[in-house]
């Protein structure tokens, strides 16, 4: 499939009805490792189900590159973009902080004051000592890695509206090999540190990041070589079965890399060409908005309640657990919703500078030519594991 030039105005609400399900994986892996459902054949089922599911992370990361990348408008100033995606992140990432804390000190749990303020001003995710990379509200160290592209994106963007088709193409590619050579890369850390080098450590994580960044460019200029949904869609889910089934984990995060990236820029071109898809239906763009809130709270809800309860890690017997599933799925949809709309929202509004209207808005019209470079770097990677990739990892510590 060769991708449509794009037209600037262009919105991919498919996109943003792709993030609800990579939120879904996180949370149903969560789940897995909470051991929230007792019944052994229930749980054997969803453990074999979503034991990839941490890899909705991987699946963000990719998007986020690519929809940074697809908005991003020539000449914007680098503060502004950085302002626009502090008031995105950083308000809902205050929130959570704060009710994090207030639990931690309702159960008495021990919090070192430094990792506390590590995490409060997002660099956990490059202190490879635990207790620090996961304190607090745990799932806040993938924003630690999003402020470190965020603040990255703006430098390499000069370099690469002007670099070459092919520069680009060579990115994409050498990111899966990248990922697999972590592997043995790895051997090269203290063996205390691996799991944080290959899952938590921004410059091996933003390997993913660069990936969709690179797609994303390709497709702006109709340059984008790939299947259409269907196909990419069929394959994923022949990639997400033979993975989960039959390929040693230092592989899985290659490959999902491959099908996660195929997916996002099929949909994508699905958008530009004014398709219809699945992911872009009214339900599923407002599932999408709410999931980085959905995100933000699910762990903290689920053992907060769990542990007020009793039942943290002994699980629930018969249909209660699925139901007790359930039942968190709703309300941390719930309280993600509400969060999104009296928190999310109206900050956004206040601290995000307005954007100003396009001129290809109104005319259509495509976007300018990009000229060839002279020069291009290669690109990065992302990240498999100690049989720490491996997203069943040992010890199921908890990563969100």
């Amino acid at each position: 499939m060769t991708s449509a030039p794009a037209t600037r105005a262009t919105r991919l609400p498919s996109l943003t009805g792709l993030r609800w399900i990579a939120a879904l994986l996180v949370f149903a892996f969560h789940v897995g490792t909470m051991r929230i459902v007792a019944e052994p054949d229930v749980k054997a089922v969803l453990d074999k189900a979503f034991a990839l599911g941490l890899s909705g992370v991987e699946f963000f990361f990719i998007l986020s590159g690519f929809v940074l990348v697809w908005s991003y408008r020539d000449g914007e100033r680098g503060h502004t973009f950085l302002r626009r995606r502090f008031a995105k992140i950083y308000p809902n990432h205050l929130v959570t902080f704060v009710v994090a804390l207030a639990v931690a000190f309702w159960f008495a749990d021990p919090l070192a004051p430094w990792a506390a303020i590590g995490n409060l001003f997002l660099v956990q995710a490059w202190i490879p000592l635990d207790g620090y990379f996961y304190s607090v509200n745990n799932v806040s160290w993938s924003l630690s890695c999003e402020l470190a592209f965020y603040l990255c994106l703006p430098l390499v963007l000069p370099w690469l509206r002007r670099a070459r088709a092919g520069v680009l193409w060579a990115v994409v590619v050498a990111v899966p090999l990248l990922i697999l050579a972590l592997w043995p890369a790895q051997l090269l850390v203290p063996e205390e540190s691996r799991w944080w080098f290959t899952q938590v450590f921004p410059v091996t994580r933003s390997f993913e990041f660069w990936m969709g960044v690179a797609a994303a460019e390709l497709l702006r200029r109709g340059r984008w070589r790939g299947p259409n949904l269907t196909a990419a869609s069929l394959l994923f889910l022949a990639t997400w079965v033979v993975v989960a089934q039959w390929i040693r984990a230092e592989f899985w995060a290659a490959l999902l890399a491959v099908a996660y990236l195929l997916v996002i820029t099929a949909a994508a071109d699905a958008d530009v060409r004014g398709r219809r898809t699945p992911w872009r239906s009214r339900p599923m763009v407002w599932l999408g908005e709410v999931s980085f809130a959905f995100y933000l709270v699910h762990v903290l809800v689920m053992t907060t309640v769990l542990r007020l309860t009793g039942d943290w890690g002994t699980g629930l017997r018969g249909w209660w657990g699925p139901l007790v599933v359930l039942g968190f799925l709703l309300l941390n949809l719930l309280l993600a919703a509400a969060l999104h709309r009296w928190v999310e929202m109206p900050i956004m509004r206040r601290l995000g500078p307005p954007r100003r209207a396009r001129p290809a808005a109104a005319t259509g019209a495509p976007a300018p030519p990009v000229p060839a470079p002279r020069s291009a770097p290669a690109g990065p990677v992302e990240a498999p594991a100690t049989p720490a990739r491996s997203i069943e990892y040992a010890g199921r510590r908890d990563p969100g």
